[in-house]
C-alpha cells in the first residue's frame, strides 16, 4: 500500500488543556525508527492521561505543539530496523505518541496483538486500562478472597475492569460513581454503590464494613476524595493504590501516617511500571489474557466519536460527565 506523507491530526497548540486541541489536515506521517512499527489507525483510545498532558500536569510529557494521543489500535504498515515482530499487515494494539491522527508510530516490542475476532475499537484498553486495573489489584493491592474493595470512578474504563476481576477474585465490592452510573456499574456485579461525590464516602464505607474499613482501595480521583480514600481504608492493613488524580493534588504528611492514617499507600504508573519491572508486567499480561480467556473480560464496546469532535470529547470526560472507554476515529 501507498503510504501518504500527509495525515489528519489533532495537534495540542497549548498547556490550556484540551480546548486548544486543533484539527490539521497536513501534519507529516511519522516514520518508523529502529525497533518501531507504524500503524495506520483504526481507533484511538482516550485517557485522562491526555487531558493531564494537555494541562502540562503530566510529569515529562510534550510540550506543545504536539500530536496528541497515545493509544492507538490499527493495522502495521511499516517496520523499522531490527523489528522481527509484529509483521506488515499484523493488527495490533499500543502505546506510542501522536495516537490522535491516520498513523501513528508504536514500540514494536510492547505492540500487542489483536485477539482473534476483535475490532481494533474492541481491543482499545488491553494496554492501558485493564493492565493497570489489574496490576492495583494484584500484584500492588494483593487482592485476596473475602476482602472489601472500594473502587473510585468505578464508571470509566479502568473501573469498570476493576469492579468485574475484583468479584472474580472473590471481593465485596463497594463502587464509587455518580448516581446515573450506578445501574451500569452494578450490573458488572458491585455490591454496593455509593455517590462519589458525596461528602459522607469515608463513613458510608466504614458503615457498610462495620467500622473495619476497606482492605483495598483504588484511588484515581485525588482532591478532597483522596482524603476520604485514606479515612475509609481499614487501619494498619490497608492498603491504598494512587493511580490517577482526576480531582487534583492531595497531599499526606508523615505525621498523618503515624498518627492518623496507618495505611500502606502505594502509587501506580502503569508506563513506570512497564519500564522498570517489565517481568511483573509479563505476568499482568499473562494473567489479563487469561482473564479474557475465561470470559471474566469481555471485548470492550467503546463509544466512538469522529477525530475531530476530540476537544469535546476530553472535555466532557474531565468534566466527569462520561462512561465507559471512549474513542477516535481517524
Amino acid at each position: 500500500m501507498t503510504i501518504p506523507t500527509t495525515m489528519r491530526a489533532l495537534r495540542q497548540t497549548s498547556r490550556r488543556g484540551p480546548q486548544d486541541l486543533r484539527l490539521i489536515t497536513d501534519a507529516p506521517v511519522p516514520v518508523p525508527g529502529p525497533g518501531e512499527v507504524l500503524i495506520r489507525v483504526a481507533a484511538a483510545g482516550v485517557n485522562f492521561a491526555d487531558i493531564s498532558q494537555s494541562r502540562g500536569s503530566f510529569l515529562g510529557g510534550p510540550r506543545p505543539p504536539y500530536t496528541a494521543g497515545f493509544e492507538a489500535a490499527g493495522e502495521v504498515v511499516e517496520v523499522g530496523d531490527e523489528v522481527a515482530e509484529p509483521h506488515s499487515g499484523a493488527c495490533v494494539v499500543g502505546v506510542g505518541a501522536g495516537a490522535f491522527a491516520e498513523y501513528a508510530v508504536l514500540p514494536a516490542a510492547s505492540a500487542v496483538p489483536i485477539p482473534t475476532g476483535w475490532t481494533a475499537e474492541q481491543a482499545l484498553g488491553l494496554v492501558v486500562n485493564w493492565p493497570t486495573a489489574l496490576a492495583a489489584l494484584k500484584p500492588l493491592g494483593r487482592i485476596a478472597t473475602g476482602e472489601t474493595v472500594l473502587i473510585h470512578a468505578a464508571a470509566g474504563a479502568t473501573g469498570q475492569a476493576a469492579v468485574a476481576m475484583a468479584k472474580h477474585y472473590g471481593a465485596t465490592v463497594i463502587a464509587a460513581a455518580s448516581p446515573g452510573k450506578h445501574e451500569i456499574v452494578r450490573g458488572l456485579g458491585a455490591d454496593h454503590m455509593l455517590d462519589s461525590r458525596s461528602e459522607q464516602l469515608a463513613a458510608e464505607v466504614l458503615e457498610l464494613t462495620g467500622g473495619a474499613g476497606a482492605d483495598l482501595v483504588l484511588e484515581s480521583a485525588g482532591g478532597a476524595t483522596f482524603t476520604a480514600s485514606l479515612a475509609a481504608a481499614k487501619r494498619v492493613t490497608g492498603r491504598v493504590v494512587v493511580y490517577g488524580m482526576a480531582g487534583g493534588d492531595s497531599a499526606i504528611t508523615n505525621w498523618e501516617l503515624v498518627y492518623k492514617h496507618q495505611i500502606h499507600l502505594v502509587g501506580l504508573n502503569i508506563g513506570v511500571l512497564i519500564q522498570v519491572a517489565p517481568h511483573v508486567f509479563g505476568e499482568i499480561m499473562a494473567e489479563m489474557f487469561a482473564l479474557i480467556a475465561a470470559g471474566v473480560l469481555a471485548p470492550a464496546r467503546p463509544t466512538a466519536h469522529d477525530l475531530a469532535d476530540g476537544p469535546k470529547v476530553l472535555a466532557a470526560m474531565e468534566s466527569r460527565a462520561t462512561m465507559g472507554k471512549l474513542a477516535l476515529l481517524p
